[in-house]
């Protein structure tokens, strides 16, 4: 597909961040689910560098829950929402055989729109057993089949190159309306380098694109609110050298 993107809208965005101040966290949680594990398994690590925000896979990082061993992350996430301590209620329930609530999490949404437009700036991971992952997910607070994905994008570090490999689309999850419609996608060039992603949704569509082109169009949308993930993932047992990264230097959004 060889489509231009349309221009972001004129006015100031919704949501903006480049993260000049450090991390706000009235715009950003820096846990992953927390809902499904114990803080000291979720919580992200990352540092404030000139280019945005770095997030790392130390050494000494727990996986993010031992079931799910060996998988470490760095998140920053939107909005939480849970609930009690022992149920299965929360935001992403993306395992087939379901997760359980084990640290209660008092519902924050602080950027979930149901529609609109984003626009990231991200430099993927190089680093051995790493993926940078960004997606909108529905936030299940108003009802538990508002829970659809559209995955802006999957990068894993061995798919990065001159010319690089990703993932992109929807998953449906356990949202009956929407269907997994997942591609992979070729970047003609290396996405280590600072590159910029959109996603553009609603009225029935989804457009996915990337450095203004258009990577994906699909007749389906999510008609929910939808908080933003940006995740650097480790999988696979520990090897090579740490800290493992990746940079996200600006994130806006018009709902």
């Amino acid at each position: 597909m060889d489509e231009t993107l349309a221009a972001a809208p004129p006015r100031s965005p919704d949501f903006s961040d480049d993260f000049r101040d450090g991390l706000d966290t009235e715009k950003w949680i820096p846990h992953y689910l927390p809902q499904w594990t114990v803080s000291e398994r979720s919580e992200a690590r990352y540092r404030i560098i000139e280019s945005g925000l770095e997030l790392r896979i130390d050494a000494d990082q727990l996986d993010w829950r031992e079931e799910d061993a060996p998988m470490r992350v760095s998140n920053l996430q939107t909005a939480v929402f849970s609930g009690a301590v022992g149920s299965m209620r929360g935001t992403h329930r993306h395992r087939p055989d379901g997760l359980e609530v084990r640290t209660a999490t008092p519902t924050r949404i602080l950027f979930a729109p149901s529609r609109g437009r984003v626009d990231l700036t991200v430099a993927a991971s190089t680093d051995d057993g790493c993926m940078l992952a960004a997606w909108l997910v529905g936030t299940e607070h108003l009802a538990e089949t508002d829970s659809g994905e559209i995955c802006i994008f999957e990068i894993d570090a061995d798919a990065v190159s001159a010319a690089t490999r990703a993932r992109t689309g929807i998953k449906a999850h356990h949202d009956p309306r929407l269907t997994t419609d997942m591609a992979e996608v070729v970047l003609p060039f290396d996405a280590s380098a600072p590159h910029t992603w959109t996603v553009i949704w609603g009225d029935g569509e989804t457009t996915i694109g990337c450095e203004g082109r258009v990577l994906r169009r699909m007749p389906q949308a999510p008609d929910y609110p939808m908080m933003l993930l940006i995740d650097l993932f480790e999988v696979g047992a520990p090897s090579g050298t740490y800290p493992k990264t990746a940079v996200i230097s600006e994130v806006r959004a018009w709902s």
